[in-house]
């Protein structure tokens, strides 16, 4: 019996320590966040992106067998309009991303986070959820493929690349709204301004191929801005800047992952068929 209410106790004391430091790190998890964001739609916890992820891994698993019997739908006239309203979204934030940071001084080389109520503040942030949010719109791109039966499309990239945004800029809203992070949202904002436009030309039909030859240089673009990042981060995680290391850490992880992807997407795409043509 003693020996039963000392096991029982032990147990008490455990699961108590957990509770304590479970509470203590969610308060933590709270008091960093940007309380400027938390009201916002899908900021102030991660369980809702947690949710729109699983919904959209269960949509990439169930997606592809309910069409294996079904004739691919024409999405034409909705691919033409979204591609193209998601031209003019991109350049929307890349206009907010450069007019606030130019407005504001910001520095290329160190730009903390202005947590403040300020217009230029405000304007900073929110363009951060609007590009936020326009990762969780992009997830539209994968439903598309699986509509049109264009399953080869669904690579390890598309779906890392897609599912991963959503969590990164989650974060970077929740805790990070501005600062040295807008040139992420800059430069990937210009660069789908180009990619959608794309998109949008090439879903007109196969009329519209013979002005797209620039297809290649889509991925080049995609390269030239990780790089970018990479560099750019990699010069403020070793900087004296007021900028959290933790952010930084993660941004230099995740680009030079899409690197080692990107690069070996173009090499299987362009450089590997155009040696196989050479040895034909």
């Amino acid at each position: 019996m003693e020996v039963s209410l000392l096991i029982y106790s032990h147990i008490s004391i455990i699961l108590m320590d957990f509770y304590v430091t479970l509470y203590f790190a969610f308060s933590l998890f709270l008091f960093c966040a940007d309380r400027r964001t938390d009201s916002w739609p899908l900021v102030y916890s991660p369980v809702p992106v947690g949710c729109i992820f699983l919904c959209y891994l269960f949509i990439i698993w169930l997606g592809p067998k309910l069409m294996a019997n079904r004739q691919p739908v024409n999405l034409k006239p909705v691919l033409i309009v979204y591609n193209f309203a998601m031209v003019c979204l991109s350049a929307y934030m890349f206009y907010e991303f450069t007019a606030s940071s130019w407005l504001a001084r910001y520095s290329l080389l160190c730009q903390p986070v202005d947590y403040s109520d300020s217009p230029l503040a405000m304007r900073m942030a929110r363009v951060c959820w609007w590009f936020y949010f326009s990762k969780v719109i992009e997830l539209s791109d994968t439903i598309f493929f699986i509509l049109r039966k264009k399953n080869s499309q669904l690579t390890f990239l598309h779906v890392y690349h897609h599912a991963t945004m959503i969590f990164n800029w989650w974060a970077g809203v929740k805790y990070v709204a501005g600062g040295q992070s807008f040139l992420i949202g800059q430069i990937n904002s210009l660069v789908h301004v180009v990619m959608y436009l794309y998109y949008g030309l090439a879903a007109f039909g196969p009329g519209m191929l013979k002005y797209l030859w620039w297809k290649r240089h889509l991925t080049s673009l995609q390269l030239l801005q990780f790089f970018i990042i990479t560099i750019h981060t990699t010069y403020n995680l070793f900087a004296d800047c007021n900028f959290p290391d933790s952010m930084n850490m993660v941004v230099l992880a995740y680009s030079l992952s899409l690197i080692a992807l990107f690069s070996n997407f173009y090499y299987h795409s362009y450089l590997a068929k155009k040696k196989a043509k050479k040895t034909q």
